[in-house]
């Protein structure tokens, strides 16, 4: 399908590739030709599958079972709620980088309305390209864009580009590419809406769109009617409404962000624990300043080998979002619990009161140094955005 470069298609459909299964592959070359299985576990359902697996019929919330009876051969890695919520936080500011009417759908996919943009950036088409290089560079995964003049077509575009693509569908070519198809491709239309449209010989979108509106409605009833018919005709006009959505990673988006790890075995020896606490506090400090929030509350969770949980919390002077200054606490909520020896099954750090960055206003100190931690932190972002998440990690931490 041609690419058009005038500005008649200005809505973008970003889908990202296979999203949860290349984040969990992409810093193991060991499974970049191999199928493989995110989640499920023996009584779970697989929350993603790379596409060597998909040729085998593996899908996402396919029980476990099934999906190995199917592929036997696939490699089954756990997810990694958190990396996957940082890595969508870093592909949503690309978005915001090129237009603030982002509609975030999902962790792994966006509306970007780039009318407003193009004579900064160029065309919808140019865009789309450099979104995905972008991505590409900085995170190590690959996209897919729809570009066309609607958010329906759009939508339907992303998915004839996958994987690693991009689909332009211009005004003159919408009914072309949309009337062949099933009507239960179109945006919205659902398995029920599918079957009902079948049972009265409407197979085809084309069939939808030449049948009579009246026809239509009575039919079906004259609000779903009318937005079958819209669809049909690729005339749908919705607009992107900006919105956000929350990651991975438990709790009140608003109010609080946290990470935990299990131990693969239980721990008692007080150096791997508070090991742990600072990589734990290094995730949840690097999603809180994605997000542009500070907290003033740090908690620690920690659940020993018997499952008796505790927690422990305290509240800080100002809001941070400084990982040295979080795990400082962190490490003396932990030591405060003067435990020795116990066994621990699993640790948790979490910052809450969350509040925008922008509203906390550091007081200096006297003979402090004009550089400090907060800056590194910054510069250790930069680096990841950039890089990929492996790019840079606290020295303490490195094999």
């Amino acid at each position: 399908m041609r690419a058009d470069l005038s500005t008649s298609t200005p809505i973008l459909h970003v889908d990202m590739d296979a999203f949860y299964a290349s984040v969990a592959t992409r810093d193991r070359p060991d499974l970049q030709d191999v199928p493989v299985i995110v989640g499920g576990g023996y009584r779970g359902v697989v929350l993603s599958a790379n596409y060597l697996a998909r040729r085998y019929g593996v899908r996402s919330a396919m029980p476990h079972t099934r999906a190995r009876r199917l592929c036997p051969q696939a490699v089954v890695v756990p997810p990694d709620y958190e990396l996957f919520g940082q890595v969508s936080a870093s592909v949503m500011e690309n978005f915001r980088r090129v237009t603030p009417l982002v509609e975030v759908l999902s962790l792994d996919e966006a509306f970007l309305d780039v009318r407003g943009s193009v004579r900064r950036l160029g065309s919808p088409v140019a865009i789309a390209e450099q979104l995905r290089a972008t991505i590409h560079d900085e995170q190590g995964i690959t996209c897919s864009v729809g570009v066309a003049a609607s958010v329906s077509v759009a939508k339907l575009a992303s998915r004839r580009a996958k994987p690693d693509g991009v689909v332009v569908v211009p005004p003159e070519e919408i009914t072309s590419f949309l009337h062949p198809l099933d009507v239960g491709e179109l945006y919205g239309v659902g398995e029920k809406t599918r079957a009902m449209l079948h049972r009265l010989g409407l197979v085809t979108v084309g069939d939808v769109a030449h049948t009579p509106l009246r026809t239509l409605q009575r039919a079906v009833g004259d609000s779903l009617g009318k937005h079958l018919h819209e669809l049909a005709w690729g005339s749908d006009r919705r607009a992107i409404t900006p919105r956000n959505v929350a990651a991975f990673g438990g709790g009140d988006p608003d109010k609080s962000m946290g990470a935990q790890e299990t131990f693969g075995r239980d721990a008692d020896d007080r150096e791997v624990i508070v090991r742990e606490l600072l990589r734990l506090t290094a995730k949840v400090t690097t999603r809180m300043r994605v997000a542009g929030v500070a907290g003033r509350t740090v908690a620690i969770t920690v659940r020993f080998a018997d499952f008796t949980t505790i927690t422990r919390s305290r509240t800080l002077a100002e809001a941070t979002d400084v990982t040295q200054e979080v795990y400082a606490t962190a490490t003396r909520l932990y030591d405060a619990l003067g435990l020795q020896r116990a066994r621990i099954r699993l640790v948790g750090v979490r910052v809450e009161g969350l509040v925008p960055r922008e509203t906390v206003q550091r007081q200096l100190v006297l003979g402090e140094r004009e550089r400090g931690w907060s800056d590194a932190d910054r510069a250790v972002d930069r680096a990841t955005r950039r890089f990929g998440a492996a790019a840079v990690h606290p020295a303490s931490l490195l094999s």
